[in-house]
């Protein structure tokens, strides 16, 4: 190892893509337009191998995700060998394809938390999110299954036009579903919400209201949910630090056995890869071109460059400020100091239209093919 690989720090976390597969067509999803088939999935020997390189490696979290997770039959498999190994599990999950038996066996195999996905808290509205008739009362199930074998349940939902004024209704819909922790997220802008985000995006004057909404629950719900926020950042003044800083903390493993540093790295050009079969995950996190591309702050530009908080945001999301000042070097334009702020300001104005919006937009659906484009 290098004396600058001694100065990186090792992942904290690793977020396993198990497969792209799931049933739902949720218009939001982070996962990329042009999906990873089954036949190029790893195999659970290669899961099991990269899982025991992770917890040599340092890494504390498995997070266990799809797609839907499920649709591996081996999910059991994987789970006994993370706890073998010393790994924390948390199963992101749709709720879409568990079992009360699946989830007791997974439970069984040392499964240590689920992640259960929700589209809104009224029924028919998230079934028409999900791009699934029953999805709600399905996962209403789930909910039940997993507290019934004693795992710690997070709820998990994505905040945009459809559902945004009932943002708080989700928070007490998380209670009811008996979880310990709920994360109200507003839709962040990559994969498949670029797809959809003229769809997707409220108003500001929503956004704002279901921000003030969600943190007035904090004080209700004390010493009863744990409420994690995430604020947009189309409406924000300064970014976030993206995944917690580039190659800073953890790392994604896609299904067919790419490593990036972020869901949508693999959308700027210039970058190569690296694939778990062909190199160690200490390899990958230390001496790839990708992961150190836009590790610490050498690579800045001004107005990050000499800006006080480089080293709290990091120049917020390398995918972001590709995809709205088309540069991955330049500062996020959801910086309010960013040269391309005005583009954030003008996106919002388009996508979200009058207060008149569509309350039922046409969306995309996440499906292994995107529709053809009309003529």
């Amino acid at each position: 190892m290098s004396a600058d690989a001694k100065k990186i720090p090792t992942p904290v976390g690793l977020l396993a893509e198990l497969t792209h597969r799931c049933p739902l067509g949720c218009p939001y999803c982070s996962n990329p337009p042009a999906l990873e088939p089954r036949a190029d999935e790893l195999n659970t020997a290669s899961w099991k191998e990269i899982f025991s390189q992770a917890a040599a490696l340092g890494v504390l979290h498995a997070h266990l995700s799809g797609g839907e997770p499920a649709a591996r039959r081996d999910l059991v498999e994987i789970v006994a060998h993370c706890a073998k190994v010393g790994l924390y599990t948390n199963l992101i999950t749709s709720g879409v394809g568990l079992t009360q038996a699946l989830v007791k066996e997974l439970a069984d195999a040392g499964l240590d938390h689920a992640q259960l996905s929700i589209q809104d808290s009224e029924a028919q509205s998230a079934d028409r999110i999900a791009g699934y008739s029953g999805a709600f009362a399905r996962k209403r199930a789930a909910a039940e299954w997993i507290t019934q074998a004693g795992l710690p349940l997070t709820v998990n939902a994505v905040i945009h036009r459809a559902n945004v004024e009932r943002a708080g209704k989700t928070v007490e819909f998380a209670v009811a579903l008996g979880a310990r922790r709920v994360e109200v997220a507003h839709t962040q802008y990559y994969g498949w919400a670029m797809i959809n985000r003229a769809a997707l995006m409220p108003t500001a004057a929503q956004a704002e209201a279901a921000i003030a909404e969600v943190e007035a629950l904090r004080k209700t719900y004390a010493g009863v949910i744990v409420i994690d926020h995430v604020i947009p950042d189309y409406h924000a003044r300064y970014p976030k630090a993206c995944m917690g800083g580039w190659g800073k903390r953890g790392l994604n493993i896609t299904p067919s056995g790419k490593a990036l540093p972020c869901h949508a790295a693999e959308t700027i050009p210039g970058l190569k890869f690296w694939n778990v079969r062909d190199h160690s995950l200490e390899d990958i996190w230390f001496n790839s071109a990708a992961f150190n591309a836009f590790r610490g702050t050498d690579w800045m530009r001004e107005p990050c460059r000499s800006c006080e908080r480089k080293t709290i945001d990091y120049g917020g999301c390398r995918c972001q400020a590709l995809a709205l000042a088309g540069d991955a070097r330049e500062a996020d334009p959801v910086c309010h100091l960013s040269p391309h702020h005005a583009k954030v300001a003008e996106i919002g104005e388009v996508a979200a239209g009058s207060e008149e919006i569509d309350r039922e937009p046409t969306y995309v659906y996440r499906r292994v093919k995107l529709p053809e484009p009309a003529e």
